[in-house]
């Protein structure tokens, strides 16, 4: 949905404002994109469109659909914006049948700001992800940096809290400072401590799987590790 996000979130280094109008072509070279590569995994994200009617939401549910128009078979994973906790344009991306729906929290609540932009939220994305937990036929995934100045008290009752709203997958990783100007890192948090977390995650609080480590992203080997977990 363009190259330019419409918030201005501390942890992120994509221009901000100059907003375009959408590609109406995109869902479909997309689509194309994936048959000629050959994918059987794929993971699709976006800026934040604050400033369209329906934020996006149309854009995104029509290329999965484009997608899965040319093979039903290939599993797509939308990687979401809030879209402000407006519950039918998170409906709308549902009802286009995503097999994983992705949101990313980011951090634990007391953080959200300064990280995430003002028009972000703790509450406003479990809102998000409750809705497609309970209403979506998919699994549901989310994502946290750590190394922002969160405590482990806060990590863990984030993870509660994410359970509780029925959230599927988690990933865990190292926030690094995109440039001088973006939040500074409060700590490099060591690799056992992330194994720590990943454990607690899948043993402790049964999520089907937490991929966790400094290098880790949300998309981190999606595809392979929803794979072997459900299989």
């Amino acid at each position: 949905m363009g190259d330019r996000c419409s918030r201005g979130c501390n942890f992120c280094d994509v221009e901000t404002g100059g907003m375009e109008s959408l590609d109406p072509d995109e869902p479909a070279a997309v689509a194309d994109a994936v048959e000629e590569i050959g994918l059987d995994y794929v993971v699709l994200t976006s800026v934040d469109r604050d400033d369209l009617p329906d934020q996006g939401a149309a854009h995104f549910a029509e290329t999965v659909r484009e997608i899965k128009r040319r093979d039903p078979s290939i599993l797509v994973e939308t990687l979401t914006p809030d879209f402000r906790g407006e519950a039918d344009l998170v409906r709308e991306v549902l009802a286009a049948g995503p097999d994983v729906f992705a949101h990313n929290v980011e951090t634990v609540e007391r953080l959200q700001w300064p990280v995430r932009d003002r028009r972000a939220g703790y509450e406003q994305s479990l809102s998000v992800l409750d809705l497609a937990a309970r209403e979506g036929e998919c699994y549901v995934k989310t994502s946290l940096m750590l190394g922002v100045g969160e405590y482990d008290h806060e990590i863990y009752r984030t993870l509660s809290d994410l359970r509780e709203v029925g959230t599927d997958v988690v990933t865990f990783g190292q926030y690094l400072q995109p440039s001088r100007s973006h939040l500074e890192v409060y700590e490099y948090v060591h690799p056992d401590a992330f194994e720590t977390w990943r454990r607690v995650a899948e043993e402790e609080l049964d999520f089907l799987y937490c991929a966790s480590g400094p290098t880790v992203r949300s998309s981190y080997r999606a595809g392979e590790l929803f794979v072997e977990a459900v299989e």
